[in-house]
């Protein structure tokens, strides 16, 4: 049996309360976890997993879109609790992942604090902050664009620079879902690309939104905004 499993993780930043959408991809042989959280958020998605009569223990992998702290944050805690799970990424993101290289999202945030207003400034040393507090975690399975794993009757990898030079979507053919990680959001039923602010090459976001639209989707799986089905390619291009 082929499932994916969306879990819905609720918290809130400030007052606001917000959603992330992690994903479980599940058949006979794996069950990997796409993407993992903030930092702290391991508990979260325990109980997310098991509202879904799902167990960690279980989990095979865990495959990580990208570098981003809301994305990666709890990968140590996954790692340090359940030591045999693999974690899968790409070639390019990889050394953001074990600390080789320095996260960009902290560069550009240390190099955005001298553009900062003094009242703005605490703000954005926190943020500093709490992108240092995400522990790095070796990468065991390298992938690259095109790559097909054998997860729920084939899983290909989806290469889509912008947001971070590295990052990756998943699409899973048999079921024609996409699980785009940031490189496409959802807001007010529409797919666009992810905050610009936030996105270290435009063009390249701008183009891999465009590759994702090629693909035979049904449904858009999105780490921020949830779950578009009924898609049509012809209404976004």
């Amino acid at each position: 049996m082929e499932d994916i499993i969306v879990l819905n993780i609720k918290y809130k930043f400030g007052d606001t309360e917000e959603i992330i959408y992690p994903v479980i991809l599940k058949d006979n042989k794996e069950m990997i976890l796409v993407d993992c959280g903030y930092t702290g958020f391991l508990p979260v998605i325990e109980d997310a997993m098991k509202e879904k009569g799902l167990d960690c223990n279980q989990l095979t992998k865990i495959c990580i879109t990208h570098q981003d702290h809301d994305h990666m944050g709890s990968l140590a805690d996954f790692k340090l609790k359940y030591p045999n799970i693999k974690i899968v990424a790409s070639k390019i993101e990889a050394p953001y992942i074990t600390g080789e290289k320095k996260n960009l999202r902290l560069e550009q945030a240390e190099a955005m604090q001298s553009t900062l207003s003094e009242e703005e400034k605490a703000f954005g040393e926190a943020f500093c902050e709490m992108l240092r507090a995400v522990k790095p975690v070796k990468v065991d399975i390298l992938v690259q664009d095109g790559e097909i794993m054998d997860w729920c009757g084939g899983c290909e990898i989806v290469e889509t620079p912008g947001h971070t030079p590295g990052h990756i979507s998943l699409y899973i053919k048999n079921q024609k879902t996409m699980v785009t990680g940031d490189a496409a959001v959802l807001e007010d039923d529409r797919l666009v690309i992810a905050n610009p602010q936030f996105t270290l090459d435009l063009d390249s976001a701008n183009t891999s939104f465009v590759k994702l639209m090629k693909y035979d989707v049904e449904t858009f799986i999105c780490y921020h905004g949830g779950i578009l089905k009924s898609f049509k390619n012809s209404s976004l291009l």
